[in-house]
């Protein structure tokens, strides 16, 4: 088993076991711990009194229930509905939905018995009004017994001090957890320095921060940990109110000195076209890294695509970039225009609601006729007309790569009613023609032999 050391940078002098659990005074917390020797036989000892293959459902539905007696709690409906649906107490069941469930510290105690029986693709604690000991107790518990690799403690706000000092423990010493999610939280001081120290030596592949109060210090605090974090492969900040200074600054840093990080999300912020400049001198440097890039809403306009243009011939990696919402207009589709064909990695464009009309669709079209890998465009909610529209289907004739090119449904409005059925028919075969490169696609990978091994060549 693994435990908090007394030596742990974030001060405190011991945590609790699920197994040794003393008695605790109203109002603090004593812990102590037996000598390692005793902690790793007891833990031994204590798998095998689990005994998980013998138990039956019923049987972990029933301790369930003792242990709220023991605790003078009410069991949870909820969760003996869930339970009641598990199929199997071996491997992983697929989610302990918490979510909106009021747990106190008694009720988080009163878990226990669940999760030394039972493991979960993914635990939802969030919005669960946890409260410092129960959120302190509940996190060591998913630490203890590894309950799942999938963990959201989003909109909890009352987790404390405890509670905080519990994550940062898990996220440091759980060998399973991969994704955390900790949403409309503020990540102010004491719980921005726990969570960033923590990512210094964390598994974590996936971690979603939206909604965090990032801006400023905490995000200062967050990259300096992330430039040395090589674990992590996806970072999502949107609604942070990212700024095009400080902020973007701290981000363009960290692409420079991460390249582990293969999807960055920073929609709904305001990095603006000087910001962009600092992200695009982060990605030149990188020769293998950034795949997923989304900068949904961010208040930039075509004198921003001028760094991104600059950039995007030399990116290797990069697969999928997101300008929706975006005032880039047709001068900014222009920009794009030749950057985009010298690029050789992209796979999806989405340029939704970017305010371009037919004269942006034929620059995009031009792109198409000389793409050999995009597999994906968005162009939905642009005053693209008939014109636009045919420009976009000679390309798809030429082009074989193109499987999905999202549009608007309906037409939009012409002067002459001729034009209004001309964009209907256009929209079906441009329809038709993706599918058909989608199904050319299909039949490739079919017979897409595999490659010999060397004793199949002699």
């Amino acid at each position: 088993m693994t435990r908090r050391s007394d030596s742990d940078n974030d001060g405190e002098t011991s945590s609790r076991s699920p197994s040794w659990r003393p008695k605790k005074c109203k109002g603090e917390k004593h812990v102590s711990f037996p000598p390692d020797e005793e902690i790793v036989s007891g833990f031994a000892e204590r798998k095998d009194t689990i005994n998980v293959d013998s138990l039956t459902l019923a049987e972990v539905i029933e301790a369930y229930k003792r242990s709220c007696d023991r605790h003078q709690v009410e069991p949870k409906p909820k969760i003996l509905e869930q339970l009641e649906q598990v199929t199997s107490l071996n491997g992983r069941a697929p989610c302990l939905d918490l979510k909106g469930e009021r747990l106190d510290h008694l009720s988080c105690e009163a878990l226990e018995v669940i999760l030394k029986s039972l493991s979960f693709d993914f635990i939802n604690l969030q919005a669960a009004e946890l409260e410092e000991n129960g959120a302190s107790s509940l996190l060591d518990m998913i630490l203890y017994y590894e309950s799942t690799p999938h963990l959201d403690i989003s909109d909890n706000t009352g987790m404390g001090v405890s509670g905080w000092k519990a994550l940062s423990h898990l996220i440091k010493q759980s060998v399973c957890l991969l994704r955390l999610d900790v949403c409309n939280v503020a990540l102010l001081q004491y719980p921005a320095q726990v969570l960033s120290r923590a990512l210094l030596s964390s598994r974590l592949t996936v971690l979603h921060l939206q909604s965090t109060c990032l801006s400023g210090r905490p995000l200062f605090t967050l990259v300096a940990a992330l430039k040395s974090n090589r674990a992590l492969r996806e970072l999502y900040l949107s609604n942070n109110n990212l700024n095009s200074e400080q902020d973007s600054m701290q981000l363009g840093d960290l692409l420079r000195y991460n390249s582990s990080i293969t999807t960055l999300d920073l929609s709904n912020n305001t990095i603006a076209n000087s910001g962009l400049e600092e992200i695009c001198e982060g990605l030149r440097v990188q020769t293998d890294g950034l795949k997923v890039l989304i900068l949904w809403s961010n208040q930039i306009t075509n004198n921003g695509l001028v760094h991104l243009a600059k950039v995007l011939p030399v990116l290797k990696t990069l697969e999928t970039l997101n300008l929706g919402e975006n005032n880039l207009q047709n001068r900014g589709i222009h920009t794009l225009r030749e950057s985009l064909m010298m690029n050789h990695s992209l796979l999806q464009l989405g340029l939704e609601h970017t305010h371009f009309t037919c004269e942006g669709a034929v620059a995009l079209a031009e792109f198409l006729a000389e793409s050999r890998q995009i597999q994906r465009l968005d162009v939905r909610e642009n005053e693209v007309r008939a014109g636009g529209l045919m420009a976009l289907s000679l390309a798809l004739r030429i082009n074989h790569s193109l499987t999905s090119l999202e549009l608007d449904h309906t037409p939009k409005q012409e002067q002459e009613d001729f034009l209004m059925e001309t964009q209907k028919s256009l929209l079906r075969e441009i329809s038709e023609l993706c599918t058909g490169n989608a199904a050319r696609h299909r039949i490739a990978a079919e017979t897409e032999l595999p490659w010999p091994h060397s004793s199949e060549t002699r």
